[in-house]
C-alpha cells in the first residue's frame, strides 16, 4: 500500500460524559497520549487517575520516516523541559536533508493549487503544539490536511515516548505493505465510565475486520448502555451503536482502496470527537502492521477531572 499521500507513522485521543451534559457534539472529548508496552493492564478509573496521562518526562524525543515520499520525508523531534514541550521541530526533508520549506518551485506550486505552502503550514503545526501541548487540540489547516494528519499522529507518537522517557528514534516504515496479523490498541483509563479497545485484522496485506468500542471496567461495551445510546441520540442526533458500527466499516472499505488511509473517512457528524480518536488509533495500529508488530499498544490517555 504505497501512498502517495504522507499520511501515516508507525506506533499511536478521545472521550467523555456518560451524563451527556456540559459537553462538546458528540461528548467524548478527551485527548490521548501513550507509551507502547507488550504488558496488559486494567483500566484505571477517572476518579483514581484524574491527572493520568499528563506527566512527560525531560529529554528530546526523535522520529523519523524511513522512506521518501514526492521526494522527501518526515522527520520530527520535540523537546520537553520541565514537563512541557518547550520545542517541537516537526519538518519534511529530502535525501541531502534539505527542507521542503526551503523548496522555492515546492512551495509556489502549493501555494498556487491548496492555498498554503509548507513553509507555512510546517511553522504553524510547530507553532501550534507548543502552544496547546496537545496534538488533538490543533486545528485542522486547510490545504493541508494529509500533512496535518501526519503531523498529529508523529506528535501523539513522541508524547507517548516521552511518557515513558524513551528517547530511542522512532523509525517509520511508511509505505511499507501490511503484514498479516491481529494488531491490539487499548487505552489505560476509564473516561466515565468507558475505555477505548480497537484491534484490526490484516489478512493477504489487506484489512478484513476493523473492531473499534468503548468498553468499562466489567468489558461492556457503550453500544449495549440503552440510556447512554439514548441520551446521545437525543442529544447530538447519532449514538454511540451507530458511529462506532459506522467508524469500523468506513475503515474497512477504504483501506481497500490503492492509497486508501483513515485521514479520508468522512467525519461523522455529531461524533467528532470520537472520531478523531479513531482515526488516530487506526494509524497507529496501521503502523503497526506496517512493520509486523503485533504488541499491544497501550495507551495512557489523558483524562480531565
Amino acid at each position: 500500500m504505497k501512498k502517495k499521500k504522507i499520511v501515516t507513522g508507525i506506533t499511536m485521543l478521545v472521550l467523555s460524559g456518560l451524563v451527556l451534559a456540559g459537553c462538546s457534539s458528540d461528548n467524548e472529548k478527551s485527548t490521548t497520549s501513550s507509551s507502547s508496552t507488550t504488558t496488559s493492564s486494567t483500566s484505571k478509573t477517572t476518579e483514581s487517575s484524574a491527572s493520568a496521562g499528563m506527566t512527560l518526562k525531560d529529554g528530546t524525543y526523535k522520529l523519523k520516516e524511513l522512506n521518501d515520499n514526492n521526494g522527501y520525508h518526515a522527520n520530527f523531534s520535540i523537546v520537553v523541559k520541565d514537563g512541557k514541550i518547550s520545542e517541537s521541530n516537526f519538518d519534511y526533508l529530502n535525501a541531502d536533508g534539505k527542507s521542503k520549506k526551503d523548496d522555492a518551485d515546492y512551495n509556489k506550486n502549493m501555494k498556487a493549487k491548496s492555498g498554503i505552502s509548507p513553509k507555512e503550514y510546517i511553522e504553524k503545526f510547530n507553532e501550534e503544539l507548543v502552544s496547546t501541548q496537545n496534538p488533538s487540540n490543533i486545528e485542522v489547516v486547510t490545504g493541508a490536511t494529509h500533512s496535518f494528519h501526519s503531523f498529529q499522529n508523529y506528535a501523539q507518537q513522541l508524547i507517548q515516548a516521552a511518557q515513558s522517557g524513551d528517547t530511542k528514534e522512532i523509525e517509520i516504515d511508511n509505505g511499507a505493505t501490511l503484514k498479516d496479523g491481529t494488531y491490539t490498541l487499548k487505552e489505560l483509563n476509564d473516561n466515565n465510565g468507558y475505555h477505548a479497545v480497537f484491534s484490526i485484522v490484516v489478512k493477504d496485506g489487506k484489512i478484513t475486520e476493523s473492531n473499534f468500542d468503548y468498553l468499562n471496567a466489567d468489558g461492556k461495551s457503550k453500544k449495549d448502555d440503552a440510556d447512554y445510546n439514548k441520551n446521545m441520540k437525543a442529544k447530538s442526533g447519532i449514538s454511540p451503536k451507530e458511529y462506532i458500527e459506522k467508524f469500523n466499516e468506513e475503515l474497512v472499505s477504504e483501506m481497500a482502496k490503492k492509497d486508501g488511509t483513515p485521514g479520508n473517512i468522512d467525519v461523522v457528524t455529531g461524533a467528532t470527537h470520537s472520531f478523531h480518536s479513531f482515526v488516530l488509533y487506526a494509524d497507529q495500529l496501521i503502523n503497526a502492521a506496517e512493520k509486523g508488530d503485533t504488541k499491544t499498544i497501550e495507551v495512557d490517555n489523558y483524562v480531565e477531572k
